[in-house]
């Protein structure tokens, strides 16, 4: 029988989650929880990269903003559908084998990849103090991925550099030292998923620009956030873009190809204004995650099985890191 491929992919929780998370990451890792072997994490080592400045913005300590916003990703990801039954499913400090991984790998990339990094540059550009950690955040991502020797990695077109720096590293081990390590293989989602989700003011949906629309918000802060969406000043009766508006843009993440062509239709037709529009998109977003929000209260009411369920994952990871360890011990000489 052929081994099902291994697929490892994780989510920093620097926030709350937004509908650019849902439809670019987390609506494709539950989809794939029955596809492979899945490794899925909270990775609250890269956001140390980022907590200080956020907890400085909310005036709260880094160590309570951070253990909020993993349980947050935690009650989110089980509250939309992952069956830790069925995927592996932990926090990524859980498994400190993932931090001396990285030490070795760092012997063995040069500091130009790192500098290379698109990534690096963007938050450079943004502001983000040049820490260490900042630098090296390729290496720990390689380490997370190699650690548990996967297959496949769900990407973006904006993560697949990243995805091809582990695999100079993998294969710069393995020359170096021993075959220990496959290169994993990129897993870009397909169709609507591969769009840029645009964020309220039309740019793409990031915690960083503060244009987030969180997937599970309701009631008045959903509206007003919905409503708040960026739009111009054409006039209710006069004819509308769809190709141009965030609005419709984002509609169509939830609509049928029939419902995307009736409001296009009225669009172009003059029949609705932006306001309208943006009372269809709410309504989508209610209907879509209604349920799951449901399920997300009844768990949040239960935070010691949260705590279980990532403790287990952890436990069951940490077998698989201990095993690529051994290896890299015994090739390395560490052993």
């Amino acid at each position: 029988m052929t081994p099902r491929k291994r697929i490892l992919s994780g989510v920093q929780p620097s926030g709350k989650l937004h509908l650019g998370n849902y439809f670019g990451a987390v609506r494709q890792h539950i989809e794939l929880q029955s596809q492979g072997e899945c490794f899925f994490f909270i990775a609250n080592y890269h956001a140390l990269t980022t907590v200080q400045e956020a907890s400085r913005e909310a005036k709260r300590k880094p160590a309570d903003v951070l253990a909020e916003n993993t349980r947050d990703v935690a009650l989110d990801y089980l509250a939309l559908g992952l069956d830790p039954n069925v995927a592996t499913f932990f926090r990524q400090s859980d498994v400190p084998e993932v931090t001396e991984l990285a030490w070795v790998l760092a012997t063995v990339t040069n500091m130009g990849l790192l500098e290379r990094a698109v990534s690096y540059k963007d938050k450079l550009d943004k502001g983000i103090e040049a820490t260490v950690g900042l630098f090296t955040y390729p290496v720990l991502m390689a380490a997370d991925i190699l650690i548990y020797r996967s297959n496949l990695v769900p990407v973006g077109k904006d993560q697949v550099q990243h995805l091809e720096m582990t695999c100079d590293m993998a294969v710069k081990f393995n020359r170096a030292f021993a075959e220990v390590f496959p290169e994993p293989q990129p897993l870009i989602p397909k169709g609507e998923t591969q769009a840029k989700v645009p964020g309220t003011d039309g740019q793409k949906m990031s915690k960083s620009y503060g244009n987030t629309i969180d997937i599970f918000a309701e009631g008045k802060p959903l509206e007003r956030t919905v409503m708040g969406i960026k739009t111009d000043s054409t006039p209710m009766g006069q004819p509308l873009d769809p190709d141009t508006c965030t609005v419709f843009a984002l509609y169509s993440l939830f609509a049928t190809e029939e419902e995307k062509a009736a409001l296009a239709a009225d669009y172009r037709g003059g029949k609705i204004g932006y306001g309208g529009a943006k009372k269809l998109l709410k309504a989508k977003i209610d209907a879509t995650f209604a349920p799951f929000r449901d399920r997300r209260k009844e768990l949040a009411k239960d935070p010691a099985t949260i705590e279980d369920i990532l403790r287990a994952g952890a436990k069951k990871a940490r077998v698989e890191a201990a095993k690529t360890m051994e290896l890299v011990r015994a090739a390395t000489g560490l052993k």
